[in-house]
């Protein structure tokens, strides 16, 4: 009820916003409105939450300031403490006709003409949170909408990043700008891997088939790591899934660049220091190519 009820009064405080040209502040507004809430429970009230339809009215009637919403609220509580009788009386048609006018009122009519041009899943969930709202529940239907948003969002961020991390395949690995000058010999053996983007589930297949791809002379991988700023479960468990794999081929891996949120994560499953080495752990490029220069006799 809670979550619902600050999806509703977030979603009237951007209708007002579209109406008066102004931007609510969304802390406040939800702690208003659970100290409200607190103190109805208080006398026997249910929670309540922002009413998009009462606000279109109150502004579309010269209502624009915090005060409107005041006089609105003692208005509404004088007609049913005295005028509730009367009240009564209004036939269900009038206020039919006027929710109908204002629900034509609140229409953006300028998204609606951009529906051609907006991704077919943001107009599909659009849609869904319409009929929901019409034949079921509006509050519900933002609810499902929102949750439906979410997992759109995280499909297009997986695609993003999965863009910018793609796994090629080794003979198509792109040398970064620092490595273009490294001496054939080094390569042979050391075979250097890049991961850039947040390294999640949007790839990690790609990244699990790393050890099939490696060349037959590859002594050591070298996972450069600097340009990633966070990394999830599943990224974790796919680090972890091919640094045991290219340990039992007899190859040795090596980090370098490891930001903190990524190291806090390698850490709690025993990554750092028990898969990899601290030896073999590195804070830029330059210092590990130049151990890996001095040492690389070591790898046979």
């Amino acid at each position: 009820m809670a979550l619902l009820g600050a999806i509703d009064s977030l979603l009237t405080s951007v209708v007002a916003d579209n109406l008066t040209k102004t931007k609510h502040l969304p802390n406040r507004e939800l702690i208003g409105q659970g100290i409200g809430n607190s103190i109805s429970a208080l006398y026997g009230g249910i929670p309540g939450a922002g009413a998009t339809i009462r606000t279109v009215v109150n502004i579309q009637s010269g209502g624009k300031t915090k005060l409107s919403g005041m006089v609105a609220a003692l208005v509404l509580l004088i007609i049913l403490l005295l005028l509730a009788p009367i009240a009564s009386q209004i036939p269900a048609a009038v206020l039919a006709g006027i929710l109908i006018t204002v629900g034509i009122g609140v229409m953006d009519y300028r998204g609606l003409r951009a529906l051609s041009k907006i991704p077919r899943s943001e107009v599909g969930v659009m849609f869904v949170v319409l009929v929901l709202a019409v034949v079921w529940n509006l509050v519900y239907a933002v609810g499902i909408g929102l949750v439906l948003a979410s997992l759109s969002f995280m499909k297009k961020m997986g695609d993003v990043t999965h863009e910018m991390s793609e796994v090629a395949p080794v003979q198509k690995e792109k040398a970064w700008k620092d490595e273009k000058l490294l001496s054939s010999e080094f390569l042979s053996k050391v075979f250097i891997k890049h991961i850039e983007g947040p390294f999640f589930f949007g790839f990690t297949s790609d990244f699990q088939a790393l050890s099939k791809q490696l060349p037959d002379s590859t002594k050591v991988v070298f996972i450069r790591m600097e340009r990633v700023p966070l990394i999830d479960q599943c990224g974790l468990f796919a680090l972890e899934y091919i640094l045991i794999e290219l340990t039992q081929k007899g190859i040795t891996p090596f980090l370098e660049g490891v930001r903190e949120q990524p190291e806090y994560m390698m850490q709690t499953i025993g990554i750092l220091n028990e898969l990899i080495l601290e030896e073999h752990q590195f804070s830029d490029f330059e210092s590990c190519r130049l151990w890996l220069t001095e040492n690389l006799d070591r790898f046979h």
